[in-house]
């Protein structure tokens, strides 16, 4: 992996030098946008629309645009001088119970490994999170902006969440949650009780892509040339009209026969501390 960004970690008087890592990656199916007769790539050229030339990348700056229509040229340096302690600094403000942060709030995960002269600060950090129970509450500036953050503890390395500021979340204006939605103790149940039936621990390697592999499977059936075969979609059983106790009840006994034929049984999921 090639470290993204290097700083230090600040709380309190302590400072640990850190490198920053993306911890994630897409592993989506990429393709290009091309020409539907003859297969051509269709490039994209960054033309000027005042002299019309091509412009290099080199030469592409960030503009902010005024009322007035005029603009404000912006360019590296700008942003590296902007007055933020933040710009090469994560800096602790508080530390927080995990379970008070809305993970709506979550963006993007990083990696932090310390420097060399960081590792004992690093280690005494990482410990002292662990045993508290808590993340770190930070701000930091990536990628041009500045970042509410949650530093926390991943099987012994030390995680960074960036986190979008309150103002960015948007509110749920949906009509149904003014009305009043009657629902029959025995559909309670029912819902409960299938709630119950399909309970497990979560091991995330039990799932995959099924979209992703369907479509690798269309691309290697145009390279061997044959047909795609689609398959029938579902019929839909019930809608809107359906009784919901039957369409509760069917649910419940057919997990209750997944669980039979896949020797599973639901689970209770222990709470971390």
């Amino acid at each position: 992996m090639r470290s993204i960004w290097n700083g230090v970690v600040s709380f309190g008087l302590v400072t640990i030098p850190i490198r920053l890592y993306t911890a994630t990656e897409q592993r989506n199916v990429s393709f290009h946008q091309v020409h539907r007769e003859d297969g051509g790539r269709v490039r994209f050229r960054r033309v000027c629309e005042i002299c019309g030339e091509e412009v290099p990348f080199a030469h592409v700056a960030k503009g902010y645009e005024l009322p007035t229509g005029e603009m404000v040229v912006l360019g590296e340096d700008d942003f590296e001088d902007l007055p933020l302690t933040t710009a090469h600094r994560i800096e602790v403000l508080q530390f927080s119970p995990a379970e008070q942060i809305d993970p709506i709030l979550f963006g993007k995960s990083y990696f932090l490994e310390p420097g060399d002269e960081g590792v004992k600060p690093y280690v005494l950090l990482r410990d002292a999170l662990q045993r508290s129970g808590r993340v770190a509450i930070a701000k930091v500036a990536l990628r041009q902006r500045e970042s509410l953050a949650a530093l926390r503890v991943r099987e012994g390395v030390l995680v960074l969440e960036t986190m979008l500021w309150p103002d960015e979340v948007r509110e749920a204006e949906f009509g149904f949650l003014e009305e009043g939605v009657e629902i029959r103790a025995q559909e309670s149940r029912m819902a409960a009780s299938l709630i119950e039936t399909m309970s497990e621990d979560f091991d995330p390697a039990a799932h995959h892509d099924a979209y992703r592999e369907a479509l690798q499977e269309v691309i290697q059936a145009k390279v061997d040339g044959h047909e795609v075969v689609r398959p029938q979609a579902p019929v839909a059983e019930g809608g809107p009209s359906a009784d919901l106790m039957a369409v509760l009840r069917a649910s419940v006994d057919a997990a209750k026969r997944d669980r039979g034929t896949t020797g599973r049984k639901p689970r209770k999921t222990r709470r971390s501390a």
